[in-house]
Protein backbone atom coordinates (compact mmCIF):
# COMPACT_ATOMS: atom_id res chain seq x y z
CA UNK A 1 0.00 0.00 0.00
CA UNK A 2 2.70 2.47 0.97
CA UNK A 3 4.62 1.98 -2.27
CA UNK A 4 1.57 2.65 -4.42
CA UNK A 5 0.61 5.77 -2.48
CA UNK A 6 4.16 7.10 -2.78
CA UNK A 7 3.84 6.66 -6.53
CA UNK A 8 0.65 8.72 -6.98
CA UNK A 9 0.73 11.38 -4.27
CA UNK A 10 0.74 14.98 -5.57
CA UNK A 11 4.13 16.54 -6.17
CA UNK A 12 5.20 19.56 -4.12
CA UNK A 13 5.03 22.34 -6.71
CA UNK A 14 7.64 24.50 -5.00
CA UNK A 15 10.38 21.88 -4.94
CA UNK A 16 9.94 19.62 -7.97
CA UNK A 17 11.81 20.16 -11.21
CA UNK A 18 9.95 20.88 -14.42
CA UNK A 19 10.52 17.94 -16.77
CA UNK A 20 8.45 18.17 -19.99
CA UNK A 21 8.15 14.67 -21.39
CA UNK A 22 5.45 14.79 -24.04
CA UNK A 23 3.90 17.52 -26.20
CA UNK A 24 0.86 17.62 -28.48
CA UNK A 25 -0.62 20.38 -30.65
CA UNK A 26 -4.39 20.72 -30.74
CA UNK A 27 -6.06 19.92 -34.09
CA UNK A 28 -6.40 23.66 -34.85
CA UNK A 29 -2.76 24.26 -33.76
CA UNK A 30 -3.93 27.01 -31.40
CA UNK A 31 -2.90 25.22 -28.18
CA UNK A 32 0.08 23.13 -27.20
CA UNK A 33 -0.36 20.58 -24.41
CA UNK A 34 2.73 19.66 -22.39
CA UNK A 35 3.07 16.77 -19.98
CA UNK A 36 5.38 17.71 -17.09
CA UNK A 37 6.66 14.40 -15.74
CA UNK A 38 8.14 15.34 -12.37
CA UNK A 39 5.49 17.93 -11.50
CA UNK A 40 2.63 15.64 -12.54
CA UNK A 41 0.97 18.48 -14.41
CA UNK A 42 -0.54 19.10 -17.81
CA UNK A 43 0.37 22.59 -19.04
CA UNK A 44 -1.40 24.38 -21.89
CA UNK A 45 0.58 26.93 -23.91
CA UNK A 46 -0.36 29.45 -26.60
CA UNK A 47 2.28 28.61 -29.25
CA UNK A 48 1.96 32.04 -30.87
CA UNK A 49 2.39 34.28 -27.84
CA UNK A 50 4.37 31.62 -25.94
CA UNK A 51 2.14 32.33 -22.96
CA UNK A 52 1.22 29.62 -20.45
CA UNK A 53 -2.57 29.45 -20.39
CA UNK A 54 -3.09 27.10 -17.45
CA UNK A 55 -1.75 24.04 -15.66
CA UNK A 56 -3.80 21.08 -14.49
CA UNK A 57 -2.59 18.90 -11.61
CA UNK A 58 -2.68 15.18 -12.39
CA UNK A 59 -2.55 12.10 -10.17
CA UNK A 60 0.46 10.56 -11.92
CA UNK A 61 3.16 11.10 -14.53
CA UNK A 62 1.71 12.39 -17.82
CA UNK A 63 3.54 9.89 -20.00
CA UNK A 64 1.16 10.26 -22.94
CA UNK A 65 -1.11 12.98 -24.38
CA UNK A 66 -3.78 12.85 -27.07
CA UNK A 67 -6.41 15.28 -28.37
CA UNK A 68 -9.87 14.43 -29.64
CA UNK A 69 -10.37 15.16 -33.34
CA UNK A 70 -12.40 18.31 -32.65
CA UNK A 71 -10.05 19.56 -29.94
CA UNK A 72 -12.79 19.67 -27.29
CA UNK A 73 -11.15 17.00 -25.17
CA UNK A 74 -7.61 16.27 -24.12
CA UNK A 75 -6.46 12.96 -22.68
CA UNK A 76 -3.46 12.57 -20.36
CA UNK A 77 -2.03 9.34 -19.03
CA UNK A 78 -1.56 9.31 -15.27
CA UNK A 79 1.19 6.73 -15.09
CA UNK A 80 1.60 5.20 -11.65
CA UNK A 81 -1.99 5.98 -10.75
CA UNK A 82 -3.48 3.50 -13.22
CA UNK A 83 -5.83 5.91 -14.94
CA UNK A 84 -6.22 8.40 -17.78
CA UNK A 85 -7.60 11.88 -17.24
CA UNK A 86 -10.07 13.42 -19.68
CA UNK A 87 -9.57 17.19 -19.63
CA UNK A 88 -11.71 20.06 -20.85
CA UNK A 89 -8.93 22.30 -22.24
CA UNK A 90 -11.13 25.42 -22.35
CA UNK A 91 -11.82 25.25 -18.62
CA UNK A 92 -8.75 23.36 -17.45
CA UNK A 93 -10.89 20.85 -15.58
CA UNK A 94 -10.80 17.07 -15.42
CA UNK A 95 -14.20 15.80 -16.56
CA UNK A 96 -13.66 12.03 -16.27
CA UNK A 97 -11.03 9.45 -15.41
CA UNK A 98 -10.67 6.08 -17.13
CA UNK A 99 -9.34 3.18 -15.08
CA UNK A 100 -6.61 1.17 -16.79
CA UNK A 101 -3.34 -0.60 -15.98
CA UNK A 102 -0.96 1.05 -13.50
CA UNK A 103 1.42 2.48 -16.12
CA UNK A 104 -0.47 3.88 -19.13
CA UNK A 105 1.80 5.43 -21.75
CA UNK A 106 1.61 6.71 -25.31
CA UNK A 107 -2.03 7.56 -25.97
CA UNK A 108 -3.80 7.83 -29.32
CA UNK A 109 -7.39 8.83 -30.05
CA UNK A 110 -9.55 7.22 -32.75
CA UNK A 111 -12.37 9.73 -32.54
CA UNK A 112 -14.55 8.32 -35.33
CA UNK A 113 -14.51 4.94 -33.64
CA UNK A 114 -14.95 6.62 -30.25
CA UNK A 115 -11.88 4.79 -28.96
CA UNK A 116 -8.84 5.74 -26.94
CA UNK A 117 -5.76 3.53 -27.16
CA UNK A 118 -3.25 3.36 -24.30
CA UNK A 119 -0.04 1.37 -24.03
CA UNK A 120 -0.25 -0.64 -20.82
CA UNK A 121 3.49 -0.57 -20.26
CA UNK A 122 3.57 -2.75 -17.16
CA UNK A 123 1.30 -5.57 -18.33
CA UNK A 124 2.40 -5.74 -21.98
CA UNK A 125 -0.78 -5.00 -23.82
CA UNK A 126 -2.69 -2.23 -25.55
CA UNK A 127 -5.78 -1.06 -23.70
CA UNK A 128 -8.79 -0.17 -25.87
CA UNK A 129 -11.12 2.26 -24.09
CA UNK A 130 -14.66 3.15 -25.16
CA UNK A 131 -14.91 6.93 -25.02
CA UNK A 132 -18.70 6.76 -24.72
CA UNK A 133 -18.78 5.10 -21.31
CA UNK A 134 -15.09 5.38 -20.38
CA UNK A 135 -14.61 1.65 -19.90
CA UNK A 136 -11.99 -0.69 -21.28
CA UNK A 137 -13.38 -2.80 -24.09
CA UNK A 138 -10.48 -5.19 -24.45
CA UNK A 139 -6.74 -5.72 -24.07
CA UNK A 140 -4.65 -6.51 -27.12
CA UNK A 141 -1.35 -8.32 -26.40
CA UNK A 142 1.86 -6.56 -27.43
CA UNK A 143 5.57 -7.08 -27.05
CA UNK A 144 7.54 -6.21 -23.91
CA UNK A 145 6.83 -2.81 -22.35
CA UNK A 146 4.74 -1.10 -25.07
CA UNK A 147 5.67 2.56 -25.13
CA UNK A 148 4.11 4.43 -28.06
CA UNK A 149 1.10 4.00 -30.34
CA UNK A 150 0.04 5.67 -33.57
CA UNK A 151 -3.22 5.39 -35.54
CA UNK A 152 -3.61 5.57 -39.32
CA UNK A 153 -5.66 8.50 -40.71
CA UNK A 154 -8.55 6.19 -41.67
CA UNK A 155 -8.46 4.62 -38.17
CA UNK A 156 -8.20 1.10 -39.60
CA UNK A 157 -4.73 0.37 -38.18
CA UNK A 158 -2.63 1.11 -35.14
CA UNK A 159 1.06 0.41 -34.58
CA UNK A 160 2.73 -0.12 -31.21
CA UNK A 161 6.43 0.16 -30.35
CA UNK A 162 7.92 -1.89 -27.51
CA UNK A 163 10.84 -0.82 -25.36
CA UNK A 164 12.43 -4.25 -24.81
CA UNK A 165 12.83 -7.49 -26.76
CA UNK A 166 10.26 -10.19 -26.06
CA UNK A 167 12.49 -13.21 -26.68
CA UNK A 168 15.32 -14.99 -24.91
CA UNK A 169 18.58 -13.03 -24.97
CA UNK A 170 20.27 -16.15 -26.33
CA UNK A 171 18.00 -16.11 -29.39
CA UNK A 172 20.06 -15.10 -32.47
CA UNK A 173 17.19 -12.81 -33.53
CA UNK A 174 16.75 -11.17 -30.10
CA UNK A 175 15.19 -7.75 -30.75
CA UNK A 176 12.28 -5.47 -29.91
CA UNK A 177 9.14 -5.76 -32.01
CA UNK A 178 6.42 -3.59 -33.50
CA UNK A 179 2.81 -4.76 -33.31
CA UNK A 180 0.42 -3.91 -36.15
CA UNK A 181 -3.14 -3.79 -34.84
CA UNK A 182 -6.37 -4.25 -36.83
CA UNK A 183 -8.70 -1.77 -35.16
CA UNK A 184 -11.80 -3.26 -36.78
CA UNK A 185 -11.10 -6.71 -35.34
CA UNK A 186 -9.23 -5.31 -32.32
CA UNK A 187 -6.49 -7.86 -32.66
CA UNK A 188 -2.86 -8.15 -33.73
CA UNK A 189 -2.61 -8.36 -37.51
CA UNK A 190 1.12 -8.94 -37.64
CA UNK A 191 4.32 -8.65 -35.64
CA UNK A 192 7.36 -6.95 -37.16
CA UNK A 193 10.67 -7.95 -35.59
CA UNK A 194 13.29 -5.23 -35.77
CA UNK A 195 16.91 -6.13 -36.62
CA UNK A 196 18.80 -8.24 -34.09
CA UNK A 197 19.98 -6.12 -31.18
CA UNK A 198 17.22 -3.53 -31.52
CA UNK A 199 15.93 -2.22 -28.22
CA UNK A 200 14.61 1.03 -26.71
CA UNK A 201 11.97 1.33 -29.44
CA UNK A 202 10.08 4.47 -28.48
CA UNK A 203 8.58 6.96 -30.93
CA UNK A 204 6.42 5.57 -33.73
CA UNK A 205 4.30 7.35 -36.34
CA UNK A 206 2.20 6.45 -39.40
CA UNK A 207 2.48 8.39 -42.66
CA UNK A 208 -0.37 10.54 -43.93
CA UNK A 209 -1.32 7.99 -46.61
CA UNK A 210 -1.48 5.20 -44.00
CA UNK A 211 0.95 2.99 -45.90
CA UNK A 212 4.13 3.33 -43.84
CA UNK A 213 5.16 3.42 -40.20
CA UNK A 214 8.40 4.86 -38.86
CA UNK A 215 9.88 3.78 -35.52
CA UNK A 216 13.10 4.92 -33.82
CA UNK A 217 15.27 2.71 -31.63
CA UNK A 218 18.80 1.82 -30.64
CA UNK A 219 20.64 -1.03 -32.35
CA UNK A 220 23.11 -2.79 -30.07
CA UNK A 221 25.99 -4.79 -31.55
CA UNK A 222 25.93 -7.13 -28.58
CA UNK A 223 27.52 -10.00 -30.52
CA UNK A 224 30.82 -8.06 -30.51
CA UNK A 225 33.07 -7.61 -27.46
CA UNK A 226 33.15 -4.06 -26.14
CA UNK A 227 36.78 -3.49 -27.10
CA UNK A 228 36.12 -0.18 -28.88
CA UNK A 229 33.34 2.31 -29.54
CA UNK A 230 34.27 4.08 -32.77
CA UNK A 231 32.38 3.51 -36.01
CA UNK A 232 29.37 2.01 -34.23
CA UNK A 233 31.21 -1.03 -32.89
CA UNK A 234 29.03 -1.27 -29.77
CA UNK A 235 25.91 0.76 -30.43
CA UNK A 236 24.15 2.52 -33.28
CA UNK A 237 20.92 4.50 -33.46
CA UNK A 238 18.28 3.74 -36.02
CA UNK A 239 15.09 4.46 -37.89
CA UNK A 240 13.10 1.47 -39.10
CA UNK A 241 10.61 1.75 -41.96
CA UNK A 242 7.61 -0.62 -41.95
CA UNK A 243 5.29 -1.43 -44.85
CA UNK A 244 1.84 -1.59 -43.26
CA UNK A 245 0.21 -3.21 -46.27
CA UNK A 246 2.42 -6.29 -46.14
CA UNK A 247 3.21 -6.06 -42.44
CA UNK A 248 6.94 -6.32 -43.07
CA UNK A 249 10.12 -4.39 -42.33
CA UNK A 250 11.14 -2.39 -45.39
CA UNK A 251 14.53 -1.27 -44.12
CA UNK A 252 16.47 0.02 -41.13
CA UNK A 253 18.67 3.08 -41.67
CA UNK A 254 21.16 4.56 -39.23
CA UNK A 255 20.90 8.08 -37.86
CA UNK A 256 24.57 8.23 -36.90
CA UNK A 257 27.55 9.62 -38.76
CA UNK A 258 30.79 7.79 -39.42
CA UNK A 259 32.56 9.12 -36.33
CA UNK A 260 29.68 10.51 -34.29
CA UNK A 261 26.67 8.80 -32.76
CA UNK A 262 23.08 10.06 -32.70
CA UNK A 263 22.47 8.57 -29.27
CA UNK A 264 19.08 7.67 -27.86
CA UNK A 265 16.48 8.59 -30.51
CA UNK A 266 13.23 9.22 -28.68
CA UNK A 267 10.33 11.00 -30.39
CA UNK A 268 9.26 11.05 -34.03
CA UNK A 269 6.78 13.15 -36.01
CA UNK A 270 5.85 13.93 -39.64
CA UNK A 271 5.05 17.38 -41.00
CA UNK A 272 1.50 17.89 -42.38
CA UNK A 273 2.70 17.80 -46.01
CA UNK A 274 4.51 14.51 -45.51
CA UNK A 275 7.81 15.95 -46.69
CA UNK A 276 9.87 15.77 -43.50
CA UNK A 277 10.36 13.35 -40.66
CA UNK A 278 11.53 14.85 -37.37
CA UNK A 279 13.37 12.78 -34.72
CA UNK A 280 14.53 13.94 -31.29
CA UNK A 281 17.96 12.61 -30.33
CA UNK A 282 17.71 12.68 -26.54
CA UNK A 283 21.28 11.64 -25.75
CA UNK A 284 22.94 14.33 -27.88
CA UNK A 285 20.32 17.11 -27.50
CA UNK A 286 19.59 17.43 -31.20
CA UNK A 287 16.82 17.23 -33.77
CA UNK A 288 17.23 15.14 -36.91
CA UNK A 289 15.30 16.24 -40.00
CA UNK A 290 14.90 13.63 -42.74
CA UNK A 291 13.80 14.40 -46.30
CA UNK A 292 10.95 11.91 -46.74
CA UNK A 293 10.39 12.88 -50.35
CA UNK A 294 13.87 11.65 -51.26
CA UNK A 295 14.17 8.82 -48.73
CA UNK A 296 13.25 6.17 -51.36
CA UNK A 297 16.59 6.95 -53.04
CA UNK A 298 18.50 4.88 -50.50
CA UNK A 299 15.91 2.11 -50.57
CA UNK A 300 17.22 1.18 -54.02
CA UNK A 301 20.47 0.15 -52.32
CA UNK A 302 21.10 -3.17 -50.60
CA UNK A 303 18.47 -2.81 -47.89
CA UNK A 304 20.02 -5.38 -45.58
CA UNK A 305 23.29 -3.46 -45.69
CA UNK A 306 21.66 -0.18 -44.67
CA UNK A 307 21.49 -1.28 -41.02
CA UNK A 308 25.31 -1.27 -41.02
CA UNK A 309 25.89 1.82 -43.16
CA UNK A 310 26.89 4.72 -40.91
CA UNK A 311 26.71 7.37 -43.59
CA UNK A 312 23.89 6.47 -46.00
CA UNK A 313 21.55 9.28 -44.95
CA UNK A 314 24.35 11.85 -44.73
CA UNK A 315 26.05 10.71 -47.93
CA UNK A 316 22.85 11.27 -49.87
CA UNK A 317 22.12 14.56 -48.12
CA UNK A 318 18.85 13.20 -46.74
CA UNK A 319 19.27 14.29 -43.12
CA UNK A 320 20.09 17.51 -41.31
CA UNK A 321 21.05 17.75 -37.65
CA UNK A 322 19.92 20.75 -35.58
CA UNK A 323 21.41 21.55 -32.20
CA UNK A 324 18.70 22.35 -29.66
CA UNK A 325 18.99 24.67 -26.64
CA UNK A 326 17.75 21.93 -24.29
CA UNK A 327 18.99 18.89 -22.43
CA UNK A 328 17.37 15.57 -23.42
CA UNK A 329 14.74 16.49 -26.05
CA UNK A 330 12.06 13.81 -25.86
CA UNK A 331 8.47 14.30 -27.00
CA UNK A 332 7.81 16.06 -30.30
CA UNK A 333 4.71 17.34 -32.09
CA UNK A 334 4.06 19.14 -35.39
CA UNK A 335 1.23 21.66 -35.71
CA UNK A 336 -1.32 20.46 -38.32
CA UNK A 337 -2.11 23.98 -39.51
CA UNK A 338 1.34 25.46 -40.06
CA UNK A 339 3.96 22.75 -39.55
CA UNK A 340 5.49 24.44 -36.51
CA UNK A 341 7.47 22.01 -34.34
CA UNK A 342 7.36 21.66 -30.56
CA UNK A 343 9.98 19.68 -28.63
CA UNK A 344 9.96 18.81 -24.93
CA UNK A 345 13.28 19.60 -23.23
CA UNK A 346 13.19 17.22 -20.31
CA UNK A 347 16.09 18.41 -18.13
CA UNK A 348 15.89 22.12 -18.91
CA UNK A 349 12.18 22.43 -18.12
CA UNK A 350 11.53 24.15 -21.43
CA UNK A 351 9.55 23.57 -24.58
CA UNK A 352 11.28 24.57 -27.81
CA UNK A 353 9.26 25.89 -30.75
CA UNK A 354 10.75 25.90 -34.27
CA UNK A 355 9.45 26.59 -37.75
CA UNK A 356 9.10 23.77 -40.27
CA UNK A 357 12.69 24.28 -41.42
CA UNK A 358 14.06 23.91 -37.91
CA UNK A 359 14.88 27.60 -37.52
CA UNK A 360 13.30 30.56 -35.68
CA UNK A 361 13.88 28.75 -32.39
CA UNK A 362 11.93 29.98 -29.36
CA UNK A 363 12.07 28.53 -25.84
CA UNK A 364 9.21 28.55 -23.34
CA UNK A 365 10.09 27.88 -19.70
CA UNK A 366 7.33 26.00 -17.88
CA UNK A 367 8.13 27.83 -14.66
CA UNK A 368 10.91 28.54 -12.16
CA UNK A 369 13.40 25.69 -12.29
CA UNK A 370 15.11 24.77 -9.00
CA UNK A 371 18.89 24.58 -9.05
CA UNK A 372 19.89 20.96 -9.86
CA UNK A 373 20.97 19.01 -6.80
CA UNK A 374 23.40 16.07 -6.89
CA UNK A 375 20.64 13.60 -7.76
CA UNK A 376 19.34 15.67 -10.67
CA UNK A 377 22.89 16.29 -11.94
CA UNK A 378 23.50 12.56 -11.80
CA UNK A 379 20.33 11.84 -13.74
CA UNK A 380 21.41 14.36 -16.38
CA UNK A 381 24.88 12.78 -16.66
CA UNK A 382 23.37 9.30 -16.80
CA UNK A 383 21.37 10.31 -19.88
CA UNK A 384 24.06 12.42 -21.57
CA UNK A 385 25.88 10.77 -24.49
CA UNK A 386 28.04 13.87 -24.73
CA UNK A 387 30.16 12.30 -21.97
CA UNK A 388 30.84 9.27 -24.20
CA UNK A 389 33.57 8.95 -26.82
CA UNK A 390 32.03 9.99 -30.16
CA UNK A 391 28.59 10.20 -28.50
CA UNK A 392 27.50 6.66 -29.38
CA UNK A 393 25.61 5.97 -26.18
CA UNK A 394 24.72 7.13 -22.71
CA UNK A 395 24.45 5.09 -19.53
CA UNK A 396 20.69 5.00 -20.19
CA UNK A 397 21.18 3.36 -23.58
CA UNK A 398 21.96 0.01 -21.96
CA UNK A 399 20.04 0.86 -18.78
CA UNK A 400 16.76 2.59 -19.79
CA UNK A 401 15.23 4.02 -16.65
CA UNK A 402 18.41 2.75 -14.94
CA UNK A 403 17.12 -0.78 -15.47
CA UNK A 404 18.10 -3.19 -18.29
CA UNK A 405 17.91 -3.20 -22.09
CA UNK A 406 17.50 -7.00 -22.12
CA UNK A 407 20.63 -7.67 -24.20
CA UNK A 408 23.60 -9.93 -23.45
CA UNK A 409 26.78 -7.86 -23.48
CA UNK A 410 30.35 -9.20 -23.69
CA UNK A 411 32.03 -6.73 -21.33
CA UNK A 412 35.77 -6.76 -20.71
CA UNK A 413 35.66 -6.75 -16.93
CA UNK A 414 35.60 -10.56 -16.75
CA UNK A 415 37.27 -11.64 -19.98
CA UNK A 416 36.14 -11.90 -23.60
CA UNK A 417 33.71 -14.46 -24.92
CA UNK A 418 31.25 -14.78 -22.01
CA UNK A 419 28.32 -12.42 -22.67
CA UNK A 420 25.82 -11.83 -19.89
CA UNK A 421 22.52 -9.99 -19.61
CA UNK A 422 22.56 -6.34 -18.61
CA UNK A 423 21.31 -5.88 -15.06
CA UNK A 424 19.06 -3.33 -13.43
CA UNK A 425 20.84 -0.68 -11.37
CA UNK A 426 18.00 -0.45 -8.86
CA UNK A 427 19.34 -1.14 -5.32
CA UNK A 428 22.80 -1.80 -6.74
CA UNK A 429 24.36 0.24 -3.95
CA UNK A 430 22.66 -1.95 -1.34
CA UNK A 431 23.35 -5.33 -2.93
CA UNK A 432 27.12 -5.74 -3.44
CA UNK A 433 28.98 -7.18 -5.20
CA UNK A 434 27.77 -6.06 -8.63
CA UNK A 435 27.89 -7.61 -12.11
CA UNK A 436 26.81 -11.23 -12.60
CA UNK A 437 30.22 -12.59 -11.62
CA UNK A 438 30.65 -10.09 -8.80
CA UNK A 439 33.78 -8.65 -10.41
CA UNK A 440 33.06 -5.17 -9.02
CA UNK A 441 33.03 -4.98 -5.24
CA UNK A 442 30.37 -2.28 -5.12
CA UNK A 443 28.25 -0.01 -7.25
CA UNK A 444 30.56 2.98 -6.82
CA UNK A 445 33.45 1.03 -8.35
CA UNK A 446 31.28 -0.11 -11.24
CA UNK A 447 30.15 3.43 -12.10
CA UNK A 448 33.72 4.65 -12.51
CA UNK A 449 34.66 1.55 -14.49
CA UNK A 450 31.63 1.97 -16.73
CA UNK A 451 32.66 5.42 -17.86
CA UNK A 452 36.22 4.30 -18.53
CA UNK A 453 35.71 0.87 -20.09
CA UNK A 454 32.27 1.18 -21.72
CA UNK A 455 32.02 4.87 -22.65
CA UNK A 456 35.79 5.15 -23.20
CA UNK A 457 36.06 8.43 -21.34
CA UNK A 458 37.75 9.80 -18.24
CA UNK A 459 34.90 11.29 -16.22
CA UNK A 460 35.24 14.20 -13.85
CA UNK A 461 34.98 13.17 -10.24
CA UNK A 462 31.92 15.34 -9.71
CA UNK A 463 30.15 13.55 -12.60
CA UNK A 464 30.88 10.16 -11.07
CA UNK A 465 29.70 11.33 -7.65
CA UNK A 466 26.50 12.74 -9.13
CA UNK A 467 25.66 9.51 -10.99
CA UNK A 468 26.25 7.57 -7.78
CA UNK A 469 23.82 9.89 -5.97
CA UNK A 470 21.24 9.38 -8.71
CA UNK A 471 21.50 5.59 -8.58
CA UNK A 472 21.20 5.59 -4.79
CA UNK A 473 18.01 7.66 -5.09
CA UNK A 474 16.19 5.13 -7.27
CA UNK A 475 13.04 3.67 -5.72
CA UNK A 476 11.14 0.53 -6.78
CA UNK A 477 8.00 1.13 -8.78
CA UNK A 478 4.84 -0.48 -7.47
CA UNK A 479 4.21 -3.64 -9.44
CA UNK A 480 1.31 -3.55 -11.92
CA UNK A 481 0.45 -7.03 -10.65
CA UNK A 482 -0.62 -5.64 -7.26
CA UNK A 483 -4.26 -4.81 -6.66
CA UNK A 484 -5.34 -1.20 -7.12
CA UNK A 485 -4.87 -0.48 -3.41
CA UNK A 486 -1.30 -1.81 -3.57
CA UNK A 487 -1.89 -5.13 -1.84
CA UNK A 488 -1.18 -8.69 -2.96
CA UNK A 489 -3.83 -10.59 -4.86
CA UNK A 490 -5.21 -13.81 -3.37
CA UNK A 491 -3.01 -15.78 -5.75
CA UNK A 492 0.07 -13.78 -4.80
CA UNK A 493 -0.67 -14.26 -1.08
CA UNK A 494 -0.71 -18.00 -1.62
CA UNK A 495 2.52 -17.65 -3.57
CA UNK A 496 4.08 -15.69 -0.71
CA UNK A 497 3.40 -18.57 1.65
CA UNK A 498 5.11 -20.95 -0.77
CA UNK A 499 8.04 -18.56 -1.22
CA UNK A 500 8.60 -18.32 2.52
CA UNK A 501 8.09 -22.02 3.25
CA UNK A 502 11.11 -24.12 4.13
CA UNK A 503 9.89 -26.87 1.81
CA UNK A 504 10.18 -24.65 -1.29
CA UNK A 505 13.11 -22.66 0.06
CA UNK A 506 13.02 -19.53 -2.14
CA UNK A 507 13.57 -17.21 0.82
CA UNK A 508 16.76 -19.01 1.77
CA UNK A 509 18.65 -17.29 -1.06
CA UNK A 510 16.23 -14.38 -1.54
CA UNK A 511 15.27 -13.10 1.92
CA UNK A 512 13.29 -9.88 2.30
CA UNK A 513 13.59 -6.95 2.17
CA UNK A 514 16.27 -6.94 -0.57
CA UNK A 515 15.32 -10.45 -1.71
CA UNK A 516 18.96 -11.50 -2.03
CA UNK A 517 21.44 -12.95 0.46
CA UNK A 518 24.31 -11.01 -1.20
CA UNK A 519 26.25 -14.15 -2.10
CA UNK A 520 27.49 -16.06 -5.13
CA UNK A 521 25.57 -19.22 -5.94
CA UNK A 522 25.79 -22.09 -8.43
CA UNK A 523 22.25 -22.75 -9.61
CA UNK A 524 23.12 -25.13 -12.43
CA UNK A 525 22.74 -22.65 -15.28
CA UNK A 526 26.34 -22.51 -16.51
CA UNK A 527 26.94 -22.94 -20.25
CA UNK A 528 30.05 -23.44 -22.42
CA UNK A 529 30.09 -19.66 -23.01
CA UNK A 530 30.66 -19.08 -19.29
CA UNK A 531 34.29 -20.19 -19.64
CA UNK A 532 34.25 -22.46 -16.60
CA UNK A 533 32.44 -20.04 -14.27
CA UNK A 534 29.52 -21.65 -12.45
CA UNK A 535 28.65 -19.36 -9.52
CA UNK A 536 26.76 -16.08 -10.04
CA UNK A 537 25.72 -13.21 -7.85
CA UNK A 538 22.29 -13.85 -6.37
CA UNK A 539 20.16 -11.02 -7.81
CA UNK A 540 17.53 -9.06 -5.96
CA UNK A 541 14.00 -10.05 -6.96
CA UNK A 542 12.64 -6.53 -6.45
CA UNK A 543 10.97 -5.34 -9.69
CA UNK A 544 11.35 -8.78 -11.23
CA UNK A 545 8.28 -7.98 -13.36
CA UNK A 546 10.19 -5.13 -14.99
CA UNK A 547 13.44 -6.81 -15.98
CA UNK A 548 13.01 -9.75 -18.35
CA UNK A 549 14.58 -11.85 -19.72
CA UNK A 550 15.82 -13.89 -16.76
CA UNK A 551 18.93 -15.73 -15.56
CA UNK A 552 22.48 -14.46 -16.04
CA UNK A 553 22.36 -14.98 -19.80
CA UNK A 554 18.71 -14.07 -20.33
CA UNK A 555 17.82 -17.53 -21.59
CA UNK A 556 14.41 -17.51 -19.89
CA UNK A 557 11.70 -15.19 -21.18
CA UNK A 558 9.24 -16.06 -18.38
CA UNK A 559 9.43 -16.96 -14.70
CA UNK A 560 7.70 -20.23 -15.55
CA UNK A 561 10.73 -21.15 -17.65
CA UNK A 562 13.02 -20.21 -14.75
CA UNK A 563 11.16 -22.37 -12.25
CA UNK A 564 10.41 -25.32 -14.51
CA UNK A 565 12.48 -25.49 -17.71
CA UNK A 566 15.75 -24.27 -16.20
CA UNK A 567 15.39 -25.76 -12.74
CA UNK A 568 15.86 -29.52 -13.22
CA UNK A 569 17.67 -30.00 -9.90
CA UNK A 570 15.52 -27.59 -7.88
CA UNK A 571 18.35 -25.07 -7.51
CA UNK A 572 15.88 -22.23 -8.01
CA UNK A 573 13.69 -23.54 -5.22
CA UNK A 574 12.12 -26.93 -4.74
CA UNK A 575 9.49 -26.56 -7.43
CA UNK A 576 9.47 -30.02 -9.01
CA UNK A 577 6.79 -31.28 -6.63
CA UNK A 578 4.57 -28.22 -6.86
CA UNK A 579 1.26 -28.42 -8.69
CA UNK A 580 0.71 -26.19 -11.73
CA UNK A 581 -1.64 -23.97 -9.73
CA UNK A 582 1.00 -23.56 -7.03
CA UNK A 583 3.59 -22.59 -9.64
CA UNK A 584 1.16 -19.95 -10.93
CA UNK A 585 0.66 -18.61 -7.40
CA UNK A 586 4.41 -18.46 -6.79
CA UNK A 587 4.92 -16.57 -10.05
CA UNK A 588 2.18 -14.09 -9.14
CA UNK A 589 4.00 -13.32 -5.91
CA UNK A 590 7.35 -12.91 -7.66
CA UNK A 591 5.76 -10.54 -10.18
CA UNK A 592 4.30 -8.49 -7.34
CA UNK A 593 7.65 -7.67 -5.71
Amino acid sequence: MAVLLATIMPVAADTAFHSPLDVAFSPDSATLAVGDATRHTLTLIDPTSHRILRSIMLAGEPSGIAWSADGSKLYAAESGAGQIAEVDPSKGTITRRFVTGRFPRGLASASRRKLLLACDWGLNHLAVINLTDGKEITWIPTGCQPTSVSISPDESTAVVSNLLPNTAATDPAHAAEVNIIDLEKRSVRSIVHLPTGSTNARGIVISGDGKTAYVVHTLGRFHLPTTQLDRGWVNTNALSIIDLRSGTLTATVLLDQMMKGAADPWGVAIDPKGLRLYITLAGVHQLAVIDLDRLPEILTMDRAALANDLSALHRKGLMRIIDLPVKAPRGISVAPANGRIAVAGYFTGTVVLLDENGSDIKSVLLGPQPKPDAIRLGEIAFHDAGLCFQQWLSCATCHPGARSDGLNWDLLNDGIGNPKNARSMLLSHATPPVMSLGVRDRMETAVRAGFIHIQFTEPAEEEVAAVISYLKSLQPAASPHLTRDGSLSDSANRGKELFQSKSVGCATCHPAPLFTKLAMKDVGTASPQDLGKTAYDTPSLVELWRNPPYLHDGRATTLHQVLIDHNPDDDHGNTSDLKPAEIDDLIQYLLSL
